[in-house]
């Protein structure tokens, strides 16, 4: 079942995150509503390897594609690792396999970027993100 379906259905999904992540340690993650069918989801996922995942996504329930934009950046410490963000960039044919969906990874973490293919607008990305962050030793 995909939790994107419905607002209510993803709110049950992002509060009930530690129960079926046994690596979320921590989670203030909030569901704001704007709306009947708009809202915004920001906070931070503590794992159990000491990695944090900030989180930010704005989300329409109005069409298919529930995740409308995104960021999320994972850190160690004050370390930022690497990030994810939805922010075309079409005149970069090495990210054309995934677009808009890419990753940012050191050296030069800002220009550095690869393609995402575990990222979507249409599924939940924070079971893939927890699972990456997670299979990180620490």
């Amino acid at each position: 079942m995909n939790p994107l379906q419905s607002l209510l259905e993803y709110e049950t999904f992002i509060y009930t995150l530690p129960q079926h992540y046994p690596s979320v340690t921590r989670s203030t993650l909030v569901v704001a509503r704007r709306g009947a069918t708009a809202a915004t989801l920001s906070g931070e996922i503590e794992l159990s390897n000491g990695l944090r995942l900030i989180v930010r996504e704005k989300l329409s329930f109005a069409t298919a594609g529930a995740i409308k934009s995104y960021g999320y950046e994972a850190w160690h410490g004050h370390d930022l690792l690497f990030w994810y963000d939805s922010q075309p960039h079409p005149n970069d044919p090495t990210l054309a396999s995934t677009h808009p969906h890419h990753k940012h990874l050191p050296p030069d973490i800002k220009h550095h970027r690869v393609p995402a293919p575990g990222l979507s607008f249409a599924q939940p990305n924070l079971p893939f993100l927890i699972a990456e962050m997670a299979a990180l030793e620490r």
